[in-house]
């Protein structure tokens, strides 16, 4: 706080308090260089093992259209195998056409994440943005039962 002293009409001297706010300024312009800067720092890739799912689950449609990718890297819609160069044509007959049909995709737990990318690009690439994951349910854990200590005997 700064206090300048001025005169008055009458002769008087009089302290003005005003606040100075140039120092605050420069504080809040420093933090907020700091924060740009260290945001992008904040996205790191971690490898992760990724647990399954105890959320509840959401409803699903009457109809579902289920897109399965097998550990053999073949494709089926229900049921039916597809072969990839037909996929987009046979997944218009399904949907009749409408691209807001929402997909829900299931592979084997041995397919790799890239070729579940793949699957999903194959997808976008025929104009079906809405894709659901679909998993196991899992039962959430006891938290009252103790867990197992890592290199114990069980």
């Amino acid at each position: 706080m700064a206090a300048r002293i001025r005169e008055t009409i009458d002769g008087d001297l009089e302290e003005i308090h005003e606040i100075n706010v140039t120092p605050f300024i420069d504080v809040i312009l420093v933090l907020l260089i700091i924060f740009m800067v260290a945001a992008p720092l904040a996205t790191v890739d971690v490898n992760v093992d990724l647990p399954g799912s105890t959320a509840t689950p959401a409803p699903r449609p009457e109809t579902p259209l289920f897109l399965t990718l097998k550990d053999d890297l073949t494709l089926a819609i229900g049921n039916d195998s597809v072969p990839r160069a037909a996929f987009a044509a046979v997944l218009d007959g399904r949907t009749k056409g409408d691209k807001q049909t929402r997909i829900f995709l299931r592979a084997d737990k041995a397919v790799g994440y890239g070729e579940l990318m793949e699957v999903m690009n194959l997808l976008r690439g025929a104009g079906y943005l809405k894709i659901a994951l679909v998993g196991l349910e899992t039962v959430p854990s006891d938290a009252s039962a103790p867990s197992p200590q890592p290199g114990a005997a069980p």
